[in-house]
């Protein structure tokens, strides 16, 4: 009896060990190679068995192309979760880089506590019959920390969302639509799209002052939901997206996402 409660307890401390050395264990937010062009990608990524649902450019010889599948669909059709069905390769001629968001660092970010890695798992594995070779990124944060993820004390975390317009759902899809500032429009269920939006070249210049080679993380991404329409708050969304950022480069865009959110909300006027 005492070698069996032993046994228990011995099993125990070694699956929370195993737990902590998981939460731990550092994730890379890209997936990087050598320099491949815009169309390649895309093609490349539709062999895969990936949708492409649009591109945008978002500096001279930086394209990012946006792409989904059923399992990103599947994932992002559930309440406030929307931002997860699109992921992102960037072809960037000017850093000679190829980088593509990975499915187990966004996944973690923006599911939350219904993150299911089976899931990522199988989107990853696309994404590398796409590209094989592709390697992780040294930015990264531990696998543990992106559900809670923000830049630090008084920061927005994932739900701290900014509301940037309200109506009716078809309403505000037509609007965005309609003002020439999406540059994708996906349908993830009953009242929820997930819209990419177009950023004026004014305010996407931020990406020359912290990284172009972050600037996968244009164009902005809105979901619209029910009776509004959702923004990640940008001092979330860019940390996330930048995790090697320090305070001092934060500072050098203090501006940057407040006009993030106002262009947002000017593309439902």
């Amino acid at each position: 009896m005492l070698f069996r409660r032993l046994s228990m307890l011995f099993i125990a401390v070694m699956t929370l060990f195993s737990f902590s050395l998981s939460a731990s264990e550092k994730v890379s937010a890209y997936l990087q190679g050598p320099y491949q062009d815009a169309a390649t990608v895309a093609s490349k990524l539709k062999s895969a068995g990936f949708e492409v649902v649009g591109q945008d450019e978002v500096a001279p010889g930086i394209t990012t192309v946006l792409f989904t599948c059923p399992t990103l669909k599947k994932m992002g059709n559930n309440p406030k979760r929307g931002f997860v069905a699109v992921m992102r390769a960037m072809s960037n001629k000017n850093d000679n880089l190829l980088s593509v968001t990975n499915p187990q660092y966004f996944g973690r970010a923006y599911m939350q506590k219904e993150y299911n890695d089976a899931d990522a798992q199988k989107v990853l594995a696309k994404i590398n019959k796409a590209f094989p070779g592709l390697k992780g990124s040294k930015e990264s944060l531990g696998a543990g920390d992106l559900a809670k993820y923000h830049f630090t004390f008084g920061m927005p975390y994932y739900e701290d969302m900014d509301k940037v317009a309200k109506g009716a759902h078809n309403d505000l899809v037509e609007k965005i639509k309609g003002n020439g500032k999406a540059i994708f429009t996906l349908p993830l269920g009953e009242n929820r799209t997930l819209v990419g939006c177009k950023l004026s070249d004014k305010t996407s210049k931020f990406i020359k002052k912290i990284g172009t080679k972050n600037a996968i993380v244009l164009p902005y991404a809105v979901l619209i939901e029910g009776d509004a329409a959702y923004i990640l708050a940008p001092k979330y969304y860019l940390a996330l997206s930048y995790p090697q950022l320090k305070m001092t480069q934060f500072m050098k865009i203090a501006t940057t996402p407040g006009k993030i959110t106002k262009e947002c909300k000017k593309a439902f006027k």
